[in-house]
This record gives structure tokens, sequence and C-alpha cells, in this order.
């Protein structure tokens, strides 16, 4: 089985709007997420968590705001992308607002790691 990470993206807006959901809103968005990691069993590695102040770092150590809009990430294992992808199908987060994408990636084992 190949390993997947997955990088939720959302923009500041869709951010703002997900922050300022009620609490209702809220637990119906974590019982997405529940329904979805059940769905994926334990092909879900990681079920990950929300990411932020993410910091691009260069070459002479100096860092900046990243301004990639990372919100949060999983690990998911499955035999290939296409069914790495399957489990993606009705995702929470897609669900979550307009902006909102994810990204998927299979890892690489190195030899000698």
């Amino acid at each position: 089985m190949k390993k997947f990470l997955l990088i939720y993206h959302a923009t500041p807006e869709a951010e703002k709007a997900l922050a300022s959901a009620s609490p209702k809103q809220q637990a119906k968005a974590m019982e997405g997420w529940s329904k979805w990691g059940q769905k994926c069993g334990s092909q879900l590695l990681d079920m990950g968590a929300p990411l932020t102040g993410g910091q691009s770092i260069a070459k002479d150590g100096t860092s900046k705001k990243s301004r990639k809009n990372v919100g949060g990430y999983s690990i998911i294992e499955a035999e290939n992308m296409d069914k790495a992808k399957k489990l993606l199908k009705g995702h929470p987060h897609l669900k979550s607002h307009p902006e909102c994408t994810l990204e998927i990636h299979e890892t690489v084992i190195l030899p000698g790691m």
C-alpha cells in the first residue's frame, strides 16, 4: 500500500467564514469529518490537524508569512492514486466553503530512509 498526504487549502475569506460558523454549524461540520473518517476506515492513517501560521523559509534562514493558504493535512493509504482519490469523493473540506480545495500527493520511499 502507498501513503498519500492530503493538504487542505482555504482562502483567508473562507477561513473567516468557517471561523464565524455557529456552534451548531461547527458540530455539523465535525460530523462530516467523522463520517469521512469512518468511510476510510483503516486507510486513514492520520486524521491530521488544522495548520496555521505557516512560514516560508529562505536559503539564508530568513522567513516570511507563507502565501499558500494551507489549512490542514491528513494521511491516507491506498493501492494507487486512483483508489486514493475515490476516498476523497464527498470529502467534508470540499463541502465546507466554495473556495476550499484539497491537494493529494503520493509519498515516495527513498532507499535507505
